[in-house]
């Protein structure tokens, strides 16, 4: 990349699950490659998470804030890299609750939905979120993770093994929790 970019590039991921550490030396400065993590849909979400890789300098650091104010978004500071960065990994705890209760027959994926919108004031529901996200993305990430851990609790919720299963991704293949199909 070096070649084909000017000496001041800053180099941004917006990848939660590859932490910057683990491609920055691919430049000749790695101190200008950091994680600048987005959410979807980038256009509404007002949040982005920057995070504070240990090859990153402060510079790099205070000019990626700088321009993510500029943008009219609110940068928050991650310390350390972690897989998953904070919202990530809050979020997932909530879909892998969200998970379970499907997969126990205690609610549907629509009262799931509809009682995190209410009671937490959540835009979406966690099954909504990961509809648009996609199922498949999901699904490979719990599966990175059980490969790195060995833990059979970091294996995917059958919810998503059986969607993942059946082509079932969400939004982009019309149909995961909820059906995106003509007339619905």
């Amino acid at each position: 990349m070096d070649e084909l970019t000017p000496d001041h590039c800053i180099y941004a991921s917006n990848s939660s699950y590859l932490v910057s550490s683990g491609f920055a030396d691919a430049v000749k400065d790695p101190t200008k490659v950091l994680n600048v993590h987005f959410f979807n849909p980038a256009l509404v979400m007002k949040v982005v998470e920057v995070v504070k890789g240990p090859h990153v300098s402060g510079e790099t650091f205070d000019t990626v804030f700088a321009f993510i104010r500029s943008i009219g978004k609110t940068p928050v500071t991650i310390e350390k890299e972690i897989y998953g960065f904070v919202v990530n990994r809050i979020f997932s705890a909530l879909t892998r609750e969200a998970c379970y209760l499907v997969d126990a027959g205690i609610a549907s994926p629509q009262d799931i939905d509809l009682a995190v919108k209410g009671a937490l004031g959540h835009a979406m529901g966690p099954l909504e979120t990961l509809d648009m996200t996609g199922i498949d993305l999901e699904y490979t990430v719990y599966m990175e993770k059980f490969r790195a851990s060995g833990k059979k609790e970091d294996l995917p919720a059958a919810c998503l093994t059986e969607r993942y299963a059946r082509g079932e991704y969400g939004r982009k293949s019309g149909k995961g929790f909820y059906d995106y199909g003509k007339g619905n």
